[in-house]
């Protein structure tokens, strides 16, 4: 049975990634495929992005591509087939949008008891949950 899994993460916080990466890597055993996602979010409102210098989200895109290329090499087994894909929007909609349009079978994604310093990835988190057409696998640290 061929497995497409994906996995949000966020690189600047290990406790999205070394848990659910590793659940991720028992359920590849037999083979499949591993797409791994992260969002970098869009300004929200236009008003917010006239703040910003011109062409600093092609920039920042460029920079992130770059980083999920690294985080992939230094972080993914060279025996699993990995997919990296950098997106751009609300995190919750991105994942979503990319877990239909790669056809994956299943989700494997952190999610915290909301604190102070992590809020936001709850909320993600239970949205995913709750609007994903495929089954979600959530690990919790």
């Amino acid at each position: 049975m061929a497995m497409k899994i994906l996995l949000p993460i966020d690189m600047s916080h290990p406790a999205s990634w070394v848990k659910p990466m590793g659940e991720a890597q028992k359920m590849l055993r037999d083979g499949g495929e591993l797409h791994v996602v992260s969002v970098l979010p869009d300004f929200g409102l236009s008003m917010v992005g006239a703040f910003f210098q011109k062409g600093f989200e092609q920039a920042a895109l460029l920079q992130f591509t770059e980083a999920m290329r690294k985080w992939v090499r230094d972080n993914v087994p060279g025996s699993i087939d990995v997919h990296p894909h950098v997106l751009h929007g609300n995190i919750y909609d991105e994942i979503l949008r990319a877990a239909d349009k790669l056809d994956v079978d299943v989700i494997v994604m952190a999610a915290h008891r909301p604190e102070a310093r992590d809020y936001l990835l709850g909320p993600n988190a239970a949205r995913v949950v709750r609007h994903a057409k495929q089954s979600v696998y959530v690990v919790r640290d």
